[in-house]
């Protein structure tokens, strides 16, 4: 796979915010993740009254790519509907580990890093005995 496009996914992480339902914290989150098939996959975040209940863009992006053939993500870009850069939570750094494996790039405020980085000391399937 070729170095993946930084600006292309970015944009297509702003636009996926445009797609956002966030009545209440009024921050629209968008993610773009570049599949090892070259396909892009999209998220965006989903609240909901429950705060707790409520979907994060990765969440829903890892859904997309289950639905469209699976895959590993090899490169994600996390965005606001106006264009700042966000850090995935905790939580979707998790999801991002599992789908990406530890050479996952991740669009950070440090630079493009590895997930390893980005998630030190983590585990996933592979590590199960």
């Amino acid at each position: 796979m070729s170095t993946p496009d930084w600006e292309a996914l970015r944009s297509a992480a702003v636009e996926a915010a445009r797609n956002a339902y966030a009545p209440y914290s009024k921050l629209h989150v968008g993610v773009a993740g570049l599949v090892d098939d070259g396909r892009v996959v999209l998220g965006c975040n989903v609240e909901n009254a429950s705060y707790g209940l409520g979907l994060c863009a990765e969440c829903t992006m890892a859904g997309q790519l289950r639905l469209t053939g699976g895959g590993r993500l090899v490169a994600v870009a996390c965005r606001s509907g106006a264009g700042e850069l966000l850090m995935p939570c905790g939580r979707c750094r998790q999801i991002l580990y599992e789908l990406g494996g530890p050479e996952c790039l991740v669009d950070t405020p440090s630079g493009v890093l590895p997930m390893s980085a980005v998630l030190p000391d983590a585990f996933g399937p592979a590590d199960l005995p």
